[in-house]
């Protein structure tokens, strides 16, 4: 595996990750209980913000597996590119586990949504405002 890129995001009160079909990384600073998608919160970076050679993966379609660290829980899954993803949102990253695209959309075909993440590693996030590690991973070609 070869690390591509990490970022960096919070918890807050608010995060239920219950979602069915996306996971989601805000740059905004709050959330509220609507945002059932929301894993973090105050990221280091959105779709727009991504290292130009992660970028390239995705756009070639590369199969990514984004690992996700909070304390002592991890969890990880995986999804795809598309040269058909914009990636301009400059505050929103969607993982989705349908193809729909947009300019908040990361990668689609996601192998979780928020509701299939490790419940501990939730738990941690909306009980603090906790670091979380989001590291962007793709297999060497």
């Amino acid at each position: 595996m070869t690390i591509l890129e990490s970022i960096i995001a919070f918890g807050h009160v608010n995060v239920s990750c219950i979602h069915k079909s996306t996971i989601e990384i805000t740059k905004e600073n709050e959330l509220t209980s609507r945002g059932t998608c929301v894993l973090g919160i105050n990221s280091s970076k959105a779709c727009s913000d991504l290292d130009l050679k992660l970028k390239r993966k995705i756009w070639d379609g590369a199969k990514i597996e984004v690992e996700i660290q909070v304390g002592e829980y991890q969890d990880n899954f995986y999804g795809f590119g598309s040269n058909l993803l914009p990636l301009s949102h400059e505050f929103d990253m969607v993982f989705r586990k349908s193809d729909f695209i947009c300019d908040r959309t990361v990668l689609i075909n996601c192998s979780k949504s928020a509701n299939e993440l490790n419940r501990d590693l939730v738990k941690n996030l909306n009980s603090s405002n906790k670091e979380m590690k989001l590291t962007f991973k793709t297999m060497i070609k």
